[in-house]
């Protein structure tokens, strides 16, 4: 072969293997600098833990990883063998856990009528449980917590009553018991405000922060859940009375109003929380833990492609409020 046609035929081959896996041979995007944790949860990407993973660090310049389900499987059911292997997948990729999501206490308060609030969709592939089985939900989750070498564990608040009155005392005792043993453990209790749960709105999550005072339990916000669920002047108000020392993880996701005037998940960009406003609010109180992509939108008609076009959203409020 001449040295001519030798040069020629390279570079088509070279051409040609770039058309068929360019993707996999694109330049890695820097890693993040912020004084946040930016993170996603890893199955609003994909099931696949190590297609999540290669996309969060590769493509999106994460250090940090939302653990809740893969390949199937809720965390709290995976076996031996697939916890190594998850194990394994983050170190390869350098990404760290920011907490365990958890589905602990997203089953009925034990004596109370059924909630109309109830959904199997809400736990994320765990098993449907009672909450006779929670104390051992909870051991499990802490032994994760030490294993993916994070403080923290994601919780609810039982699903949502529609008169909780009678049952709120109890199930707050039941909060304070399991964060008392989470601290001894050295794990910090996160309550999310669910809308399918007794804690919905951030009047709702300041006042189970009242009831359950100990240090062992803090709030893990999710603004776009307190909107659909009270609306954006019932978050914007609660907003200025919330104990913000005790917010240690949030989830960014964004809702609009469709046609028929319901809710629904948004682009990050398109909705009407202003994350960029939000950003800069958490940058001034010093917050310094985890903001983490749920994108649950799935506009773009897969998993990864809504989540690809979420976390642009994101980075650009990121970059607008300058914390990254």
């Amino acid at each position: 072969m001449s040295s001519y046609s030798r040069r020629k035929f390279l570079r088509c081959a070279s051409m040609a293997a770039t058309v068929l896996v360019g993707p996999y041979f694109a330049e890695a995007a820097a890693k993040l600098r912020s004084q946040f944790r930016i993170a996603v949860i890893s199955d609003e990407i994909s099931d696949d833990f190590d297609h999540a993973c290669y996309i969060a660090s590769h493509d999106f310049g994460m250090s940090w990883l939302e653990l809740r389900s893969m390949w199937g499987k809720n965390l709290t059911d995976l076996s031996s063998a697939e916890l190594a292997n998850a194990e394994k997948i983050m170190a390869k990729y350098d990404l760290h856990a920011t907490d365990v999501a958890s589905p602990l206490f997203k089953t009925d308060w034990p004596g109370a009528p059924l909630s109309p609030y109830r959904s199997k969709a809400d736990l994320h592939l765990a098993p449907e449980s009672t909450s006779s089985q929670q104390d051992a939900i909870f051991e499990r989750c802490v032994d994760l917590a030490k294993r993916f070498k994070t403080e923290k564990i994601r919780c609810f608040d039982f699903w949502r009553l529609t008169y909780v009155l009678p049952y709120r005392e109890a199930i707050d005792d039941k909060l304070r018991s399991t964060a008392e043993a989470a601290g001894k453990q050295g794990v910090l209790l996160l309550i999310e405000n669910e809308p399918s749960c007794n804690t919905a709105t951030v009047p709702e999550a300041m006042r189970v922060l009242n009831a359950v005072r100990t240090p062992h339990f803090a709030l893990n916000l999710d603004a776009a859940n307190a909107v659909m669920s009270g609306g954006l002047d019932s978050f914007r108000n609660g907003w200025n009375t919330l104990s913000k020392d005790r917010i240690h993880h949030c989830h960014i996701k964004n809702l609009a109003k469709n046609s028929a005037g319901k809710w629904e998940w948004s682009p990050i960009d398109k909705g009407v929380f202003n994350w960029a406003a939000q950003f800069v609010a958490l940058k001034q109180l010093g917050y310094r833990d985890a903001v983490s992509l749920e994108t649950h939108w799935r506009g773009a008609g897969s998993a990864e492609a809504s989540t690809r076009i979420c976390w642009a959203g994101m980075k650009t409020a990121l970059q607008q409020a300058g914390a990254v």
